[in-house]
């Protein structure tokens, strides 16, 4: 673990993205006592519904529910920094770029993240795709408050392996074998969200990933990054 993650951002779409993406990895920078930050731009939940029901109690029931869940995931991984935007789930792509990046600048600037990690341009989920280009304009390295060393993405079970013309190539491997159990046991807080095997988003989903990218790069467990930017100075 290099000297670049004593602050690391993690800027995903939705809650339990930050789980199936770097559960792992978060839990592994929390025991070292490294600053982590996590925010989530969309709430995640309100995409399943018909677009006049948005404001409706039983929705605004269910994103209160999976804040509530992230919540005690962030908890199981040691994070006690993060925030909520609540933007609009399935529909990030229809708020201007400009707006969204502003979002990520101002969290770079208070934060002073050291490395970023967020999602893949090659997902089928369009806010991951979308968040993914927020985070490029966000971190364009033409200020003097951009201490960024480092952007990476992620891959998302049920988004990333179903993109199946452009794949996933991760360049850089994490040893999860101790932290898998934490990973799991953070996401089995998103009782919602989990799918029954062989649904990619499951518990076995999850460990199968994580042992083909251990089998990839000598361990029993890990999870997998693409280094999309390096900063050097």
């Amino acid at each position: 673990m290099n000297s670049n993650f004593e602050r690391t951002l993690i800027v995903a779409a939705h809650p339990d993205d930050e789980i199936l993406g770097c559960g792992g990895l978060i839990k592994k920078l929390t025991k070292k006592n490294k600053k982590i930050k996590v925010i989530f731009l969309a709430e995640g939940s309100s995409c399943r519904f018909n677009i006049e029901d948005l404001h409706k109690s039983f929705v605004q029931k269910e994103i209160k529910h999976r804040e509530i869940s992230a919540r005690k995931a962030l908890k199981v991984l040691g994070v006690k920094n993060f925030s909520f935007y609540n933007l609009k789930c399935g529909r990030l792509h229809n708020y201007p770029i400009t707006d969204l990046a502003k979002i990520v600048e101002n969290e770079i600037k208070n934060f002073k993240p050291t490395v970023i990690f967020t999602h893949s341009n090659d997902d089928v989920h369009l806010d991951h795709r979308t968040v993914f280009q927020t985070c490029l304009q966000a971190t364009r390295p033409v200020n003097s408050q951009n201490l960024i060393k480092e952007l990476y993405s992620f891959e998302i079970l049920s988004s990333t392996e179903w993109k199946y013309n452009q794949i996933f190539e991760p360049n850089i491997f994490f040893n999860i074998d101790v932290e898998i159990k934490a990973k799991i046991s953070a996401l089995k807080k998103y009782k919602s969200e989990l799918r029954p095997f062989p649904h990619p988003r499951s518990v076995e989903g999850v460990k199968s990933l994580s042992k083909y990218r251990g089998m990839q790069s000598g361990f029993k467990f890990a999870e997998a990054f693409k280094l999309i930017r390096s900063y050097k100075k």
